[in-house]
This record gives structure tokens, C-alpha cells and sequence, in this order.
């Protein structure tokens, strides 16, 4: 298997991969964030690194790829680690990149050091969406104790980001209670109080796009994850639960999307666990999971059909 101890540079020679679901067979990627950055799409994802799928994840680093045509993808290598953050303890979690202001902000999630038990946010920054990154604030953004809605110490994951067209930022994130917070102009702090949401069946993987008038929050729901999602006519709700949008990915009981438009299309990448034993490896699964990418397509009425997974991927 693919080992992240490979240079940057050796990875981007080393081979470029065409369209298919899974996207990648040879590294495990899991809860994509993708970016359009002009004509170029980075694809930033976990790196599942479990033996087998008996026991829980395993995650280090997060991978980085891009694309100028949605069929064709190269590796970058890795971007950061967890421990890249001093005062983080590991678990690579999920993540999300924006850029503002001709800089890349990459939101993460990772397990705090003691004197803050639990899970936290933290931001880095680049001046290059492939890196290399450093913590941006020198502590994490939202910690633990600053939230107390659930019992659980993993309640404070997924970020995802949202800039309004007037410039104001907003970090939507959660588990098991969905939240929302709007950060300063700096990026790197909140600005007024965390606030909570209410959408039906939300599990987590909150992520929020736009088109025409429409704003749409899609989440994990549930337990094994589909896909739901909600509309409303503002950044601030209410929000209207529609339905469904992708089922259960595979045999993985998460699933953790992106939403993009790019050069005219929108497409919904998510995870699965269906790379096959390879080379006498296990296969994929529950901790060994791995992206994938279908078309995403809207109704006259602006809600979203079903998403429908497929083995070919975008053609």
C-alpha cells in the first residue's frame, strides 16, 4: 500500500489516476473536501491507515490531489499531520480548505492533549493549496469544554466553511448536535457565540453550498450514515429538511460528502469501502475507506435528486 513517508515529489511522478469509483486503490482516503481554485480542482481527504477494518481508525495525515478535468487526478502527497499542531495528540480527522484573500485555510480535526481533553478544531495556513501548512493560531479554535450541548468528547468535528458573497464566514461542524459559528475577517477567530441547529436525524459531516437563491446544508444522518440535507433562504435558517440525498456507501457505516460546481456541472463526492484485497492487503471498509465521485443534479424546483453511486464514476 501507498505510504505516506513518500516525498511530495515522488508522489505527483509516481502516477496519475483516471475516473473511477473508487478514485484510489492504492491509498485509503476518506471525508473529502474539495476546493475550486480556477481551473483546478485540489481534493483534500483523510488517510485511513487501520491494518484491517477490526478495529478502529487510524489517521495521521491528510493527502491532497488535483484535477484540471474531473477525470484525470494527481497526488501531492501529504499536507500536514496532526502532530503538526503542538498541542494536538493525533487523529487526523476531517477537514476543509477555503481560500480568502490569495491564502488557503485548511480547518481539521484532531484530538486535543490533555490540559484540554478531547476533540478539537484547529486552522492552519498556506500561501499554496498544496502546502506546506502551519498552525495559523497557535492554539485550537474550538475545544471541548467550549461546548457542552452532548456528553461526548467527540461532539466538535467536521468542520466546514462557508463565505457569504458580502465576505462574512461562517464554520458549520458538529456530532450529534449540529453547529454553527461565525469566524472574524482574520480567519483564525470566532466571532460572537456558537449557536446550535436543528436538523432531523443529524449524525455529522456538515457541509453548505449555494445555487441561485437556495442554500443548501447536507449531513451524515443517522447510524449507518446516509446522506441527508435541508434548504433554507439564509445562512441562518430556518432550515427545511427535504430527504435523502445519498444511502448507505458500501460497507461503510460513515459516509462524509463535498459538494462543487465546476466548468458548468456539480458534483457530490463522498466515501465508500469498496476497494477490493488487493495484493494480499484487506480490503476495504469501515476503517479503510475510499473517495468517490458521482454527479449531483438538481430538480426544476431547486431541491436535489437522489444521488446515484456508481462504479464508473464521471464520465
Amino acid at each position: 500500500m501507498f505510504k505516506s513517508s513518500l516525498s511530495a515529489a515522488a508522489l505527483v511522478m509516481s502516477f496519475t489516476v483516471a475516473a473511477q469509483n473508487p478514485l484510489f486503490e492504492d491509498v485509503f482516503t476518506a471525508d473529502p473536501a474539495a476546493l475550486v481554485d480556477g481551473d483546478t480542482v485540489y481534493l483534500y481527504t483523510g488517510h485511513d491507515e487501520a491494518k484491517d477494518n477490526n478495529v478502529f481508525f487510524e489517521m495521521h495525515d491528510w493527502l491532497v490531489f488535483s484535477t484540471k478535468d474531473m477525470q484525470h487526478w494527481t497526488p501531492h502527497g501529504s499536507i500536514m499531520k496532526a502532530t503538526d499542531f503542538s498541542w494536538a495528540k493525533g487523529d487526523a480527522w476531517a477537514a476543509h480548505m477555503v481560500k480568502r484573500k490569495g491564502k488557503y485555510y485548511f480547518y481539521t480535526t484532531v484530538r486535543h492533549k490533555e490540559d484540554k481533553p478531547g476533540f478539537a478544531i484547529g486552522v492552519a495556513v498556506s500561501d499554496s493549496p498544496t502546502g506546506p501548512f502551519k498552525d495559523a493560531l497557535g492554539k485550537a479554535l474550538v475545544t471541548d469544554d467550549m461546548t457542552k450541548q452532548t456528553p461526548n468528547d467527540w461532539d466538535d468535528i467536521d468542520p466546514a466553511i462557508y463565505i457569504e458573497e458580502n465576505g462574512d464566514v461562517y464554520m458549520f461542524f458538529g456530532n450529534l448536535m449540529p453547529k454553527y459559528v461565525k469566524l472574524k475577517d482574520n480567519m483564525i477567530e470566532l466571532d460572537g457565540e456558537i449557536k446550535t441547529l436543528d436538523l432531523p436525524k443529524y449524525t455529522e459531516a456538515s457541509w453548505v453550498h449555494k445555487k441561485g437563491d437556495n442554500y443548501y446544508l447536507s449531513y451524515a444522518c443517522e447510524f449507518p450514515e446516509k446522506i441527508c440535507y435541508a434548504m433554507s433562504k439564509s445562512i441562518h435558517g430556518p432550515w427545511e429538511y427535504k430527504s435523502i440525498l445519498n444511502e448507505i456507501a458500501g460497507n461503510s457505516e460513515t459516509n462524509h460528502q463535498s459538494i462543487i460546481e465546476f466548468k458548468g456541472k456539480s458534483y457530490f463526492i463522498y466515501h465508500i469501502g469498496a476497494v477490493p484485497p488487493l495484493n494480499g492487503q484487506h480490503s476495504g471498509g469501515r476503517f479503510r475507506r475510499s473517495v468517490a465521485i458521482d454527479a449531483l443534479n438538481y430538480n426544476a424546483d431547486g431541491s436535489l435528486k437522489r444521488v446515484i453511486m456508481t462504479s464508473e464514476g464521471i464520465e
